[in-house]
């Protein structure tokens, strides 16, 4: 059932992981995708095999660490889908050397920290800032932001990607207050752990298997599982949702830190 016909759609971070999931998933409900990524040989194959497979796509290359690019990313939707419906402010900055220097407060590296709050936090504000206009001139629209687990407590790494996730979910809050009157509504999604590319180049085997013992489910999440959520906040059918967090983590932060411990003496 085409859920979406007519919209148009803006996923960030869509030539890999959550981001292609959800295009795929946004395309097959009938929107016309943008296919947004600063891999833009990455996002011109997304766009290619949803057009393969029958649906609209437009890929555009986007660098989220500049204003300039973002407001050209939300001005080529408009040109060519005619409109813009959902903004799905997905990607964020996990690029080896970023968060592998993101660490500790006393030992942060402040380009590390200045980086991060660029693509996870201001790049967010300002899809937002860009997008609102034609969304309100049109009687409303979708704006759906990837939050995380980090975003929600307290690690022993990445603060920096954690304080930019939990501010993520403030601003989330505070579009969904500002312009709900008007049309708008504004939810985040937190996963768990994602079997993503970016989690296979950075997790071991062992960390693979401490992830899998805190989730409630006897696997970790696939990128589908997040784009299902995102059709769903997309749609008309969460029409009464707004200013949410949405937890699509298997289950991860809903139980006693102990549980996992206590599962393994048994």
């Amino acid at each position: 059932m085409k859920t979406l016909d007519g919209k148009t759609a803006i996923v960030t971070g869509a030539a890999s992981g959550i981001g292609y999931a959800s295009a795929l998933r946004l395309a097959r409900a009938g929107a016309c995708v943008v296919v947004a990524d600063l891999n833009g040989d990455g996002a011109a194959a997304v766009a290619t095999e949803i057009r393969a497979a029958g649906g609209r796509a437009e890929p555009v290359r986007v660098d989220l660490a500049r204003a300039d690019s973002i407001e050209a990313m939300v001005q080529a939707a408009l040109e060519r889908c005619g409109r813009l419906d959902i903004l799905f402010n997905n990607a964020a900055n996990t690029a080896p050397e970023v968060i592998g220097r993101d660490l500790d407060i006393v030992n942060m590296d402040i380009e590390v920290w200045e980086q991060t709050m660029a693509v996870n936090l201001r790049a967010v504000m300002l899809a937002c800032k860009y997008a609102l206009p034609s969304m309100l001139a049109a009687g409303g629209g979708v704006i759906i932001n990837t939050s995380s687990a980090s975003g929600l407590a307290g690690d022993i790494a990445m603060p920096a990607y954690g304080v930019s996730k939990g501010a993520v979910n403030t601003l989330t809050k505070y579009i969904a207050t500002l312009y709900g009157k008007q049309g708008i509504r504004c939810n985040a999604i937190a996963p768990g752990v994602i079997n993503t590319p970016a989690l296979a180049r950075k997790a071991t085997a062992e960390q693979l298997e401490i992830y899998t013992a805190h989730h409630l489910t006897p696997s970790l999440g696939e990128p589908e599982d997040i784009a299902n959520a995102v059709l769903f906040l997309a749609s008309a059918d969460s029409s009464f949702i707004t200013g949410q967090i949405l937890s699509v983590d298997g289950g991860l932060m809903n139980h006693h830190p102990s549980v996992a411990h206590f599962r393994a003496l048994s």
